[in-house]
């Protein structure tokens, strides 16, 4: 069974991390807590989160307190908890936005949804089927998997 989270929004900034490390992690900054219990449960996922209250409430199956407010060390918290590892092919395999695994696309199918500069030059693109967002590895991701190598 794989791995899920659902984060607060006192750890969005996580959530999005997770995301690009490719893991599944649910995420609005509109849920309240019982809402965010609800989906936990429902879903069989843990609660990562700074509230205290949050944490310490019965009704909660699976949950990490984060202690830090620094996002590297929220990441680098997560990974110990659990014992992951970072898998290089799971690294940008999901939407930052929506959570959704991306889907590999021809380069013709993108054309006039991307910079002209960044059609020319990148040969590999992916999609997100739920906001149909596009992803290419340009600077922004070397820059993303140097922060990545630093966690």
């Amino acid at each position: 069974m794989e791995l899920k989270f659902i984060a607060d929004v006192m750890v969005g900034k996580l959530a999005r991390w997770l995301r690009v490390l490719g893991f599944d992690t649910a995420y609005s900054n509109t849920h309240n807590d019982d809402e965010i219990v609800r989906i936990a449960d429902a879903e069989h996922r843990v609660i990562l989160t700074r509230d205290r209250g949050l944490a310490a409430r019965r009704d909660v199956v699976s949950c990490i307190l984060i202690e830090s407010g620094d996002y590297p060390e929220q990441i680098r918290q997560v990974l110990r908890a659990f014992g992951l590892d970072l898998e290089a092919s799971k690294v940008l395999c999901r939407c930052i936005e929506c959570n959704v695994p991306l889907v590999n696309v021809d380069k013709e199918s993108v054309l006039g949804r991307v910079p002209p500069y960044v059609y020319s030059v990148q040969e590999h693109f992916a999609t997100c089927p739920s906001c149909r967002r596009v992803y290419w590895h340009g600077t922004h991701v070397e820059e993303m998997i140097r922060r990545i190598t630093g966690i």
